[in-house]
């Protein structure tokens, strides 16, 4: 199953940090596919919180309710918006090839979520970065550069061409699934203990 999530998008949270044990539970591998969530809502005039403060304040008070559900720690509000999502992902895409980029994209959102520091600015860019091992640095300044933008792009296509709309989304056998509330449904469908 691809897990197609993007560094910003706030109700990911919930899921980056139980996604694993909820797979490994049903027996299902999942393939972390990060992506510029921004890009894709702008293009379809979807901004969801921007000059909305009841809508705001009712995510919040969501995450808040879901996040003591299943037992994770949030100081809420978290800082928003993110002005380095973008990079934020980008520095995801390189770490996914090269073998650091679940831990990077976890620990992010557990600074940012947890300690309040915005993801792809500093400190938590240059923490995370090294609390997973890699040397924040050279890290940076290799995800600078042209090739992981275009890698960036190319996996934000890539995710268009799925129908992806919105992060968390999860894709099986064909199949799209929207939101945190949706993994459930999504592991179901890729055991076959839900089909139409």
């Amino acid at each position: 199953m691809e897990f197609w999530v993007s560094i910003g998008s706030t109700y990911s949270y919930l899921t980056v940090m139980r996604i694993d044990a909820a797979a490994a539970e049903a027996g299902v591998s999942v393939t972390w596919r990060p992506f510029n969530v921004r890009e894709i809502m702008v293009e379809q005039n979807n901004i969801p919180f921007k000059d909305k403060p009841v809508k705001t304040a009712y995510m919040w008070r969501d995450i808040e309710r879901r996040a003591a559900l299943h037992g994770l720690p949030a100081s809420l509000p978290a800082p928003y918006p993110l002005p380095e999502l973008p990079f934020a992902n980008q520095v995801a895409v390189m770490g996914l090839k090269e073998g650091w980029g679940v831990a990077y994209i976890k620990e992010t959102y557990r600074r940012w979520f947890v300690d309040g520091q915005r993801p792809g600015d500093e400190p938590n860019l240059s923490d995370s970065l090294a609390a997973v091992g890699v040397g924040p640095e050279e890290t940076i300044a290799r995800a600078r550069s042209a090739e992981w933008e275009a890698a960036l792009a190319l996996e934000t296509d890539t995710a268009k061409s799925l129908g992806v709309f919105g992060s968390p989304s999860f894709v099986t056998d064909g199949e799209l699934f929207w939101g945190d509330d949706r993994l459930e449904a999504a592991l179901d469908w890729e055991t076959g203990r839900q089909r139409l």
